[in-house]
């Protein structure tokens, strides 16, 4: 499955620090994947006037998302919407004790889903969270994570949603590079490398 991507398309990006990367007034894509998508996008296709926008929020857990959703994301109208989270709703279980229950992560995130679907008539796009274990401890993270993979592919089955795979896709990425640190520096957030082979997923999932 893929997406269509029309000449005047808006594409809204939403997620956390993976896709936020310092997004700024002066470089509003920020400088990840997010970024290298539209370049590729536009360099494919340069005569179209589709436009990006990067509202992701470094931090942000998925009912954080639920909370700012209608501002950064249904009032600004997008024809395409590209979901990444769910990796800090895991992270803080481990570093702050905070836990967000698996099926508390897929109410939020089917409800942002639901506002999106009930207020126009947009393609959705949604990325895996993604863990690539660089300490050993970070193996244990998997019990909480790969629950949330799991809703992820439900609710993109539900919606009729475009899914990256993206946790397989840079664990093998990892393995063929010759190791974690090289796709996800600290097992979380991708290197440039790792945001490029995210970003080359994405715009195949757009058919160019």
């Amino acid at each position: 499955m893929t997406i269509s991507l029309n000449g005047s398309a808006v594409v809204l990006f939403q997620g956390d620090s993976i896709t936020d990367v310092g997004r700024d007034p002066d470089n509003p894509l920020g400088r990840g994947y997010v970024r290298t998508a539209a370049d590729l996008v536009r360099s494919a296709r340069p005569d179209d006037g589709i436009t990006f926008l990067n509202r992701g929020v470094a931090g942000d857990r998925v009912s954080d998302l639920r909370a700012r959703w209608r501002e950064d994301a249904t009032d600004l109208e997008p024809d395409v919407v590209s979901v990444l989270i769910g990796v800090n709703d895991t992270w803080r279980r481990y570093d702050s004790g905070e836990v967000s229950p698996a099926q508390a992560f897929e109410d939020d995130y089917r409800a942002v889903l639901t506002q999106v679907r009930e207020r126009q008539d947009t393609q959705l796009i949604l990325i895996e969270p993604f863990l690539i274990p660089v300490r050993e401890e970070q193996w244990a993270w998997r019990e909480d994570l790969d629950p949330r993979i799991q809703a992820v592919r439900r609710l993109a089955e539900e919606f009729d949603a475009v899914l990256l795979a993206a946790d397989g896709l840079l664990n093998q990425a990892a393995r063929a590079a010759g190791g974690a640190e090289h796709i996800a520096g600290d097992g979380v957030h991708p290197t440039p490398l790792g945001h490029e082979l995210l970003a080359e997923a994405w715009v195949a999932l757009a058919g160019l």
